[in-house]
């Protein structure tokens, strides 16, 4: 987290607003403005943890309020203190410290141990703009609560950014589902981590979700989660990197393309390349028809790059799905409430049945990607590729990028569709 003061905007603001209204210490509007009342609580968080009341959001600060990004405390026992003392002291419940200390016997608590005490909110949040730090609290978090799902990475953007992995289930059905390949459709990444957070709950707890039971859905299945392909794109569009050299960099390619506002408009990856249009299916041809286009150079969007798999996060993606080996895969973009899923003629054998399926799931159309659009994208290669089954969502409508505000309406179609998908999965 950067240092944050009176005067600062951004995502991070909007964070730290979201902990000190999560801890406590209502901050007004989660605006990402840090005005007086953002002051006010922060200076009041501060007296109640023994902290200088500077005002200043530094190192001692974030990581006093790390609980309240996280979602989770690590709570060092001293004598006499059981999950049920915890429980009260935190808001917490008995059964969820039971869920997150798998390997801790309650009748044997000792001093000096350590135990991790879910908090009494969601993890994900749906309400604030996003960027890497978000993402990496909410990963982090999404661990500690549920230990069934598994946490990694698969590589990192150019800045350094990882490009986290959750996975859940050991069954040997197989699915995976990527979110923002696209800069400017970084509403996907919360939407698949709140999917991830809702799934991993029900399993968990026994509970259905979307009328489906949860434990028997992933009976036999695993389902891969890449939240994030393009860390560093996203916080150019949500102002995370606003005043550093990456920004400027950016604002240089994206002045060669006054058509397209600046961030909003950027799609590519923090160099200017369309990780969408990266994957060797029909690559030339995409090249062909984008430098037709104009998009010879880096640029906002549309740019195919020097070769296929040229970027990190397309590299990563691609390497991780030979890995993996999923049978099936869907692919979050935002916008226009369609799913695609075909490679030009190549027709998966099921496809179109799961994708009617999924269109009566969520009210979505099922409709052909239009030629000009249709080569070098992640879908397109895992079916030419496997000729399984393989899908692009469009989530949502509007001019991209959605804000956060549309997240809570476009979730229900997102669960509906996903569970579809995992459904169709054979149980391995």
């Amino acid at each position: 987290m950067k240092l944050l003061y009176p005067g600062a905007v951004g995502p991070q603001v909007q964070l730290l607003q979201l902990a000190l209204l999560r801890a406590g210490y209502p901050p007004g509007a989660l605006d990402g403005v840090f005005g007086v009342k953002t002051l006010n609580a922060l200076r009041r968080f501060q007296r109640s943890q023994g902290l200088t009341p500077d005002g200043v959001a530094g190192p001692a600060t974030h990581a006093a309020l790390r609980p309240w990004y996280t979602g989770y405390v690590r709570h060092t026992l001293r004598p006499g203190e059981t999950f049920y003392r915890l429980a009260l002291r935190y808001g917490s419940t008995v059964g969820a410290i039971e869920l997150a200390n798998p390997g801790l016997d309650p009748l044997d608590l000792r001093p000096g141990g350590v135990v991790t005490v879910p908090l009494s909110f969601a993890v994900v949040p749906l309400e604030i703009d996003w960027c890497s730090p978000l993402l990496a609290f909410c990963c982090e978090g999404l661990r500690a609560r549920y230990p069934a799902l598994r946490l990694g990475g698969i590589g990192a953007g150019v800045l350094g950014s990882p490009l986290w992995r959750l996975t859940l289930g050991e069954g040997e059905g197989r699915a995976l589902v990527n979110a923002c390949h696209h800069a400017n459709e970084w509403i996907t990444t919360p939407l698949l981590l709140a999917f991830a957070e809702e799934l991993a709950q029900a399993m968990a707890w026994g509970e259905r979700i979307g009328g489906v039971d949860a434990r028997a859905l992933m009976e036999g299945r695993t389902l891969a989660i890449l939240p994030c392909v393009n860390p560093d794109g996203m916080d150019l569009v949500t102002g995370d990197l606003t005043g550093t050299a990456a920004y400027a960099r950016a604002g240089a390619i994206a002045a060669s393309y006054p058509e397209f506002p600046f961030p909003a408009g950027w799609k590519a990856n923090i160099e200017g390349v369309d990780l969408n249009l990266q994957y060797p299916a029909g690559w030339e041809e995409a090249r062909r028809i984008k430098f037709a286009q104009g998009f010879v150079s880096p640029a906002p969007r549309d740019y195919v790059g020097e070769a296929p798999l040229s970027a990190p996060e397309s590299r990563a993606v691609y390497n991780f799905t030979r890995s993996f080996d999923p049978a099936l895969t869907v692919s979050l973009h935002t916008q226009g409430e369609v799913i695609y899923w075909k490679y030009q003629d190549l027709e998966p054998p099921g496809a179109r049945e799961i994708a009617l399926r999924m269109a009566r799931a969520s009210g979505y159309a099922v409709e052909d990607v239009p030629y000009a659009s249709g080569f070098a994208g992640y879908k397109d290669w895992f079916v030419l590729a496997y000729l399984r089954p393989g899908f692009t969502v469009e989530l949502g409508r509007g001019e991209n990028p959605l804000p956060i505000s549309e997240a809570q309406s476009i979730y229900p179609d997102l669960r509906a569709m996903l569970l579809e998908a995992l459904l169709a999965v054979e149980q391995g």
